[in-house]
Order: structure tokens, then sequence, then C-alpha cells
């Protein structure tokens, strides 16, 4: 059932071949191309390369109707389906196939060298993809066989987390403390209250005050000043400026 789901892709599309008829090897030393009728070919026609599954295919088609001439399954490259000559890189023997069950070998051979290598690449990737699939299909099989790792919680099972450094206490969690630079710890203040400010010391001078200096005192009560004024604006009218210092220093003299 898996077979019939299976698509037939197309590797390759050769549109000139030649199809020779090629004598039974006489040794095991492989065939060459050499021996054969090079010049006179037994049929001529396409080419085509397709695979379905892992089986690749070989297709001798004419060129206008597409008729199929001979079929080469190729389940293994290289292998004894498809064979290389020992004399030059255009020629390969290949192992055709009828649905009864018999087959024989033929020689087929390009008339351009790039056609050549077009049709060994094109089997020789088919078959590494081949490989690659086989070797995925077997580590996801050797993974179902694996015992699975049953990480479910067990009846009663219980798990304990850890996270951070977070205790509580009683009536509510604790209240972090603050650190100020240099790594000292500061106690934050308590709940609703103040903090007050002491007043300044009364010794501390008062910035930008004078005391004027003292004015000296006569002996009568008042300053020399008030007395100069006094005796300045006392003296009578017209008295000449000698007299009036002579009378000043007079009274000087005395207190």
């Amino acid at each position: 059932m898996a077979a019939e789901l299976e698509y037939e892709s197309v590797l390759c599309v050769k549109p000139d071949v030649s199809v020779y008829r090629i004598p039974p090897r006489a040794s095991n030393r492989g065939y060459r191309a050499s021996d054969w009728k090079l010049d006179q070919p037994d049929w001529t026609g396409r080419l085509r390369i397709t695979s379905k599954g892992k089986i690749a295919y070989i297709k001798l088609e004419d060129k206008v109707s597409g008729e199929l001439f001979a079929q080469a399954p190729v389940e293994q490259y290289p292998g004894i389906a498809v064979e290389t000559v020992t004399d030059s890189s255009r020629y390969f023997v290949i192992r055709i196939q009828d649905g009864t069950g018999r087959s024989a070998f033929i020689g087929i051979g390009f008339s351009d060298r790039g056609d050549a290598f077009d049709f060994n690449v094109s089997l020789q990737d088919h078959f590494k993809w081949v490989k690659q699939e086989s070797e995925i299909s077997k580590e996801s099989q050797e993974m179902d066989n694996r015992p699975k790792l049953d990480l479910g919680f067990k009846e009663g099972q219980t798990i304990k987390l850890s996270i951070g450094n977070i205790t509580t206490k009683k009536g509510g969690a604790s209240r972090p403390k603050t650190t100020a630079a240099g790594g000292l710890s500061l106690l934050p203040p308590p709940p609703g209250g103040r903090v007050t400010i002491p007043p300044p010391s009364s010794s501390v001078a008062i910035s930008n005050h004078v005391t004027p200096p003292p004015v000296p005192k006569s002996s009568h009560g008042g300053t020399d000043a008030a007395l100069f004024q006094t005796r300045h604006h006392s003296h009578p009218t017209g008295s000449s400026s000698e007299e009036h210092w002579q009378d000043v220093k007079d009274r000087l003299e005395e207190s």
C-alpha cells in the first residue's frame, strides 16, 4: 500500500543516447567501449532517469512518441545495475529488465561528455539522499525504543520553592534596611515621627554686626564734642578766634 502511494519524480533527461549490443565479458577486468562498434549504434533515442521511493529507473524512450524501449531498475549505485567502462567516461553498461524477470546487459553512450557527467551525478545524488533518509529513520526508531521519562507528579508528591532571601515576621514583613554610601547601614525613621533640628548655639556671633567705638565723656556729664559745640555757640559775637580757642583751652584744663 505504501509503494502505491509513492510518486515518481524525474531526476535527469538527456535527449540523445546511443545503445549498443555488447559481447559477453571475457574476464573480470571490466568492460571496454573499444570492443563495441561505436560508429554503428543498435538504437538511438532519449534517456530519462526517474525515482520512485528508494529505487531509480533508467528509461530508454523513443524521441518522438516517448514509447518505452527498455528500462533498468537501479537499487544501488555503484552496483551491478550500472557499471562504468574502463577506457572512457562517456560509456556505461546497464542491466535492463522486463516485467517477466528476464534481464540483459547493454551498453549506452553519450556524444557529449557533459551529458555523461549529468547521468552519473543524478544517480549519485539520489542514492546519497536514500542513505540520509535511512539514517534519519534509524535514529528515529532508536529514539522511540528508548524508555520515556515520566516527569509527572506522583500522588501526594510536593515540591518546595525557595525564592531569593525573603523572610517574614509574625504580623507583617520585615522592613529592609537602607544602606548609605560607604557601606553604612541607616535605620529608617520611625513611622509618623518628626525630626527636630536643634537651635543654633548662642555663642555664635551674628555676622555683619559692628559695635561703634565708645565716646569719651567729660567730668560734667557731657561729651567733649557737646562741650565744644556749646562753647562755640556761646562766645560773644565779634570776638576773635584766638580768644575763643584760649577760652576752650582754659575750660578743658579746669576740667
